[in-house]
């Protein structure tokens, strides 16, 4: 199975940066790989940020947290990373990894990403 894990979340303040990735948990990404970043605020649905692809990297951004957001892989430590700035008090969130391999959709388990005043 593919099962993305999330790591980096944890306090930010707010108008601060914070850098998340996601490996696959005993595995690796493969060239197909559509790696997709999600967010979910406290009374809000659950929206997708940015996607990417394994192989060539090419990135597509929703309105979500465009402009503030920027996704990108590493090859050698087999890692998606999501790169986060201007993060406000009011906008507290679990960020979710999503990988489709073979047109299935696997999900993090998420991580905690509280905002500080």
């Amino acid at each position: 199975q593919v099962q993305p894990v999330e790591s980096g979340g944890g306090l930010v303040q707010a108008g601060g940066s914070l850098t998340l990735s996601c490996s696959v948990s005993g595995g690796t990404f493969v060239g197909d790989d559509m790696v997709a970043w999600y967010r979910q605020a406290p009374g809000k649905e659950r929206e997708v940020i940015a996607t990417n692809t394994w192989d060539d990297g090419s990135r597509h951004y929703t309105d979500s947290m465009r402009g503030r957001s920027t996704i990108y892989r590493n090859y050698h430590e087999n890692r998606a990373f999501l790169h986060m700035n201007g993060l406000q008090f009011e906008e507290p969130a679990i960020y979710y990894c999503r990988v489709k391999r073979a047109s299935v959709v696997y999900w993090g388990q998420g991580t905690q990403v509280p905002v500080s005043s």
